[in-house]
C-alpha cells in the first residue's frame, strides 16, 4: 500500500502487514478544538523538511468541545494523519500509551496538543537522537507559564524526581521527547507515568539526554494541569523509586522494614524491662506498650500492602495483556 503526504507525493510503500515508517508523532488531545488545524499543519511542515516517512497520530482522549469531529474531518482530508478516538477521558498516560502502541515508526516523538510545544523543534530532537541516544527530552528553558501555579511546582517536582530516580534532567514535564520505538515497546504505562518515561527508560539501560526547546504561551483554551495532580505524581514517584530499587528484589525493602520494626520492638522491650525490674513499675497497663505495637504493625502493613498491590496490578495488566484504555474508532491511514 502506498501512503501519500498532503501534497500527494509518495512518502512510503509498505505491505498491509508489518508496515514500518521512519517516524511517528504521537499527540494526546483533550479539548483542543481551536488548536488542531494549526497543530497538524505545523507538525507536517516541520517533519517534511526531514524527508522521512512519517505519520501523525492524534489520540482524542474523550474531548467534549468538538475536537473529535475536527480530528475525523482532518483525517479524511490528509493521508498522514491517524485519529484514534478513545471511548472516554482516561487521562494523558493512557492516551499516550494508545498512540505508542498504534505507532509504526522506528522513532516516536511525543508532544502536547496545545501548541505550546513547537513542532519546529522535531528535527533538532531527531538530530540529537542520531548521535547515539535512545531518549532525547525537551527542556523548556524559557517557559511561558504562570510562575506561582506552574513554574514553582514544576521546579520542585523536577528536583525531587531527579533525586529519587537518579536521572538528572531539568524538565520531566515537557511532553516534547523523542524515543526509539524498541525502547517504548518494553515499557507499560499506568497512572501518571508518562512524565517518568526517562526514568523508566533509564531502568531499561537507555542512553538519555536533553536539549533546550522552544515554549510558547497558550493561545487557545485553558490548561488541563493544576496542583490537584501533585498527589498522584508523588504516588507514582514512589512507584518509580520502588521499581528502580527493588522490583526484582522486594525482600530488600520488606526485609529492611522488618529489621527496623524488630529493632524498634527490641529497644522498646529493653526499656520496658528496665522500667519493670529496676524501677519496679507496672508496664502492663501503659499506653506506650499498646500504642508502639499498634503504630509499628499498622504502618508496616499499610506500606507493604501498597507495594504488593502495585506489583499485583502490574502483573495483572501485563499477564492478561489488558489495556488501560478502550478505542472507539480509528480514522485515516488505513
Amino acid at each position: 500500500m502506498k501512503y501519500y503526504s498532503p501534497d500527494q507525493q509518495v512518502i512510503t510503500e509498505t505491505h498491509s502487514q508489518g508496515a514500518v515508517l521512519d517516524l511517528s508523532i504521537v499527540v494526546p488531545i483533550y479539548n483542543e478544538a481551536e488548536s488542531l488545524p494549526s497543530l497538524v499543519s505545523a507538525i507536517a511542515n516541520a517533519v517534511r523538511e526531514t524527508n522521512l516517512d512519517y505519520e501523525i497520530i492524534c489520540v482524542d482522549d474523550g474531548s467534549s468541545d468538538g475536537s473529535t469531529q475536527i480530528l475525523m474531518n482532518i483525517a479524511e482530508q490528509r493521508n498522514d494523519l491517524k485519529a484514534i478516538i478513545l471511548r472516554r477521558n482516561y487521562g494523558q498516560t493512557p492516551a499516550m500509551a494508545a498512540g505508542f502502541e498504534c505507532a509504526i515508526g522506528k522513532v516516536i516523538i511525543s508532544l502536547d496538543g496545545d501548541l505550546q510545544n513547537d513542532p519546529a523543534d522535531i528535527p533538532i530532537l531527531l538530530a540529537k537522537l542520531d548521535e547515539g541516544y535512545d531518549v532525547v527530552s525537551g527542556w523548556r528553558q524559557k517557559r511561558q507559564d504562570a510562575a506561582l501555579t506552574r513554574l514553582l511546582p514544576s521546579k520542585i517536582a523536577n528536583w525531587l524526581i531527579g533525586r529519587v530516580t537518579g536521572v538528572q534532567i531539568h524538565d520531566y514535564g515537557c511532553s516534547l521527547k523523542a524515543y526509539r520505538a524498541e525502547l517504548l515497546a518494553d515499557m507499560n504505562l499506568y497512572g501518571e507515568l508518562h512524565r517518568f518515561l526517562p526514568a523508566l527508560a533509564f531502568i531499561e539501560g537507555a542512553r538519555i539526554t536533553e536539549i533546550p526547546v522552544r515554549h510558547h504561551a497558550r493561545q487557545f483554551g485553558q490548561s488541563k494541569y493544576g496542583l490537584g495532580r501533585t498527589f498522584r505524581v508523588v504516588m507514582d514517584l514512589f512507584t518509580i523509586f520502588f521499581m528502580k530499587k527493588f522490583l526484582t528484589r522486594p525482600m530488600h525493602v520488606f526485609g529492611s522494614w522488618g529489621m527496623f520494626s524488630f529493632a524498634s520492638g527490641i529497644a522498646v522491650g529493653i526499656y520496658l524491662t528496665l522500667v519493670k525490674f529496676i524501677f519496679q513499675q507496672d508496664i502492663g497497663s501503659r499506653p506506650l506498650l499498646i500504642l508502639a505495637v499498634l503504630l509499628v504493625v499498622t504502618g508496616i502493613q499499610l506500606f507493604c500492602f501498597g507495594l504488593i498491590s502495585e506489583l499485583l496490578m502490574r502483573t495483572y495488566h501485563e499477564s492478561q495483556r489488558r489495556p488501560i484504555y478502550r478505542i472507539r474508532d480509528i480514522y485515516g491511514r488505513r
